[in-house]
């Protein structure tokens, strides 16, 4: 018998909804990562842009265990000398609670095109209302 190797033509992506109001931020970041990747499927092919589409509803009630809140830091740097600058974790997440689930989640990803394609599927809102209502996305549990 042979292994079943999916083509990019026959790649499907269904749609999932996520809440993630009380999880915890890094493992909710894993289950979305796998759900973008296909890893849950058994045609899971890794050159192929394979995965579903997720819509991730109340981002801004993500919770971090231990005392990550006050140590956990953002970086970003300007190019220039004296230019980098750090965010707190509670800070962000007041600032702009999808950077937070965003940045985790692609640091998950692939570091190249089917990467940049897979969270491009990424839709996140920090209520639990979404747009994504023609997709007609299955709601699942992580």
């Amino acid at each position: 018998m042979k292994t079943k190797v999916l083509k990019h033509s026959e790649a499907s992506h269904e749609w999932y909804i996520v809440d993630v109001a009380g999880k915890v931020l890094g493992r909710a970041a894993t289950e979305i990562a796998v759900l973008l990747m296909g890893k849950d499927c058994p045609d899971y092919t890794p050159h192929v842009d394979s995965g579903a589409g997720v819509v991730v509803t109340n981002c801004d009630k993500i919770t971090v265990s231990g005392n990550k809140a006050g140590e956990k830091f953002y970086k970003r740097f300007s190019g220039y000398p004296g230019g980098q600058k750090t965010t707190v974790y509670k800070d962000m997440l007041k600032k702009d609670p999808k950077y937070v689930l965003r940045h985790a989640v692609k640091g998950m990803l692939p570091k190249n095109k089917l990467g940049a394609r897979m969270i491009k599927r990424l839709k996140l809102y920090t209520g639990s209302e979404h747009a994504q209502i023609a997709q007609k996305p299955k709601e699942i549990k992580i």
